[in-house]
């Protein structure tokens, strides 16, 4: 398991934990980071990630990307 901070760009990742307090699990689940889900690194910028998830791009920082385990 690591974080999602080291994933390959543009590969295919499956979430198997997501860390972090009630409030930033939750927030994290709103924007659909739950384990079993597929998630892949489009881009890295300036600290920020924008990923794909649910057939869906989301753009979070890297300290919530440290979160997510895959």
């Amino acid at each position: 398991m690591m974080p999602l901070t080291f994933a390959d760009l543009n590969k295919e990742n499956i979430i198997k934990k997501v860390g972090g307090g009630n409030e930033t699990k939750r927030h994290l689940e709103n924007l659909g980071f739950v384990p079993g889900s597929s998630v892949s690194i489009i881009t890295k910028n300036n600290g920020n990630l924008i990923v794909n998830i649910k057939d869906s791009r989301v753009a979070i920082s890297e300290e919530l990307a440290k979160k997510i385990m895959i």
